[in-house]
């Protein structure tokens, strides 16, 4: 039965690989109520139809691309999709939102997710259209390149279909391996590359002519033209991200002493102007490179002597700039091109040579381990090598050398070699670009944050450093943990709907509600929309819950609670951070052990998903 809910089509695509078949299922639309779509409707889903305590690579692992209501309706950054699975990298419930073209796609051909399961016996890859589902070979893309992969099956199929696809790296399940689609976009964190290239997956291929449908196009186009009109308006969506996109953050963070140098052992980066947003548009900027319908273009095509690609952005350039102690924009631009080429996270891949590079400075390596890194790179690896970088994010891509070891991130790479306290993770995630000892706010957040340590779910460096919508003062402790949930409630149902993030700086919850309720023509505000961010943020926490997971995981490493920053405008500052934990698993309504409560879980409708605790 065809839903009655704008927005969506109602319908799933199950394709097992394990049997090459697929079947068509109805979404029921309690579920689409209740998670909106994205990464909400995939988490309730991998919740629902995965086991406690399955191998991320094996074969009962699902992996779903989901699309949400407003995927498709032409509204501003609203071409994105979700990836949700198990993360082989950090064990947790693992999703990423993507950009470009592909989730206008996907919704095009009909479906509003696609959900996979099984293990092929052979690489293959799918190929979906409006009337025609295909699990076609790939033997001979495998062992390809992103970029050439997606080459030959838009040359296979068709030339305006969107492909989300692996590397080498997703093919040897390597822990930062990342799924691309049009060539540079990633779903890049928590491996979901290796679940990919467990299935034997190469590929998905989609085009399609279906128009989204919505319950009355008048008030729809309404409720765009407002979107547009505050993102027209906000200082960063209307100039900042324009003019310099996410790099604008360099000489910020690194302003307020907190952008981490040298694996989190500096918070200031005395070469920032380097590597600056300034410096990256003088030198190598090309032009902007918008996704499908979107106003604030952030993305940028560059070019070096040598080559051309896109990006890098803001994470990307620290996490092989500052966070390795290197100072060579060009280097770090080869670097972010080999990423995407073979299919890596930028973060996770600079967090780990970083984290290789104080091991191997400070005579933590075996002597086998040191001969392989001088085999592969000709010298010791030390903080500063900028040929370092370009090097090892190909052998990572490639599965080679050391570049194996590496791929498999800091946290693991660290606890073989005797040392965990060198690599700067949480849950298993490495960290993002911003010193939690100078972002108070941001340290409860990245502890809490259900896919590990990652920026993207409860962005305080809105209000601690850029402030937007308003200024705290970054190193005040109380209410943070309330503005923390209020950022996660937010931010998941952004996730959910499909937009971009950043909309965020100027759009409030009224404004995403309004959209929302005008394409489903279900009646709701703000307060509605976040409850709706909560039930999904809690059924994430119960997918973690459930693997073990527990207050120990919530937390960061020792270096950033118990050393100070040495220098800079954050120099000498410690987190309260017992009290803030505490405060925010009171907040969110949860014993100090960071459990909902039986109360809770009723009041989000979750009473019979939390019978396991």
């Amino acid at each position: 039965m065809k839903t009655t809910i704008g927005g969506y089509f109602g319908r799933l695509l199950r394709v097992n690989l394990s049997k090459h078949s697929y079947i068509t299922e109805e979404i029921p639309e309690k579920l689409l109520v209740d998670y909106i779509g994205g990464r909400g409707l995939g988490s309730k889903i991998l919740f629902d139809e995965t086991p406690a305590n399955i191998d991320p690579l094996g074969p009962e692992n699902k992996l779903l691309f989901v699309t949400g209501p407003l995927t498709g309706i032409n509204a501003p950054t609203t071409s994105r999709f979700s990836v949700v699975t198990k993360s082989p990298l950090t064990g947790t419930v693992g999703g990423c939102s993507s950009g470009g073209h592909f989730g206008n796609d996907l919704k095009s051909t009909g479906y509003d997710v696609l959900l996979v399961e099984g293990i092929s016996d052979k690489p293959c890859y799918l190929y979906i259209t409006d009337n025609k589902v295909e699990i076609r070979d790939a033997s001979e893309l495998w062992g390809k390149n992103t970029h050439e992969t997606t080459d030959i099956l838009l040359s296979k199929t068709d030339t305006d279909a969107g492909v989300a696809c692996i590397g080498t790296a997703g093919e040897n399940k390597l822990r930062v391996a990342a799924i691309m689609n049009e060539k540079n976009h990633a779903a890049g964190r928590g491996g979901l590359g290796a679940v990919m290239g467990s299935k034997k997956l190469k590929a998905v291929v989609v085009r399609g002519n279906n128009n989204t449908p919505v319950t009355n196009k008048a008030v729809v186009e309404d409720a765009i033209k407002k979107w547009r009109t505050f993102i027209g308006e906000a200082p960063l969506t209307k100039d900042t991200l324009k003019e310099y996109g996410t790099p604008a953050l360099v000489k910020v963070i690194n302003h307020y002493g907190a952008f981490p140098t040298k694996n989190f052992q500096e918070g200031f980066f005395v070469d920032a102007e380097s590597i600056s947003a300034e410096t990256f548009k003088e030198l190598y900027f090309v032009k902007r490179k918008p996704c499908a319908g979107c106003p604030i273009a952030c993305a940028r095509i560059t070019q070096t002597p040598e080559r051309e690609g896109k990006g890098p952005e803001f994470e990307t350039i620290w996490a092989f700039g500052a966070l390795c102690g290197i100072n060579d924009l060009e280097k770090i631009i080869h670097a972010n091109y080999n990423c995407n080429e073979y299919g890596i996270d930028t973060i996770s891949t600079g967090n780990t040579i970083a984290c290789a590079m104080e091991l191997s400075g400070k005579g933590y390596f075996t002597n086998e381990a040191y001969q392989q890194i001088r085999k592969d790179l000709g010298r010791d690896l030390r903080f500063g090598d900028a040929e370092a970088i370009v090097r090892f994010s190909e052998l990572i891509g490639k599965a080679e050398g050391f570049g194996k070891e590496m791929g498999m991130g800091s946290a693991w790479l660290s606890e073989k070699y005797g040392h965990p306290e060198i690599a700067m993770h949480v849950k298993g995630m490495e960290l993002p670009a911003y010193d939690p000892r100078g972002f108070h706010g941001m340290s409860i957040s990245l502890v809490t944050n259900n896919r590990g340590g990652c920026h993207l779910r409860s962005y305080l460096i809105s209000t601690e450093a850029l402030t937007t919508p308003f200024a705290v003062n970054r190193f005040e402790s109380k209410g943070k943990p309330g503005l923390t949930k209020l950022y996660q409630d937010l931010t998941a149902t952004i996730d959910s709907m499909v937009a971009c993030l950043f909309t965020s700086f100027a759009l409030n919850p009224d404004l995403y509600a309004n959209l929302v309720g005008s394409v489903t023509g279900i009646e709701m505000d703000g307060k509605a929309l976040l409850k709706t961010g909560e039930r999904i943020w809690t059924i994430e926490k119960l997918f973690n819950l459930r693997e073990g997971k527990s207050r120990k995981d919530d937390t960061l490493p020792k270096r950033l609670l118990d050393e100070p920053l040495p220098s800079g405008l954050s120099k000498g500052y410690k987190i309260e951070f017992d009290a803030m934990l505490n405060e925010y698993y009171q907040v969110r309504g949860w014993t100090n052990e960071g459990i909902p409560t039986s109360e809770k879980l009723e009041e989000l409708g979750l009473s019979e998903e939390g019978k396991f605790l």
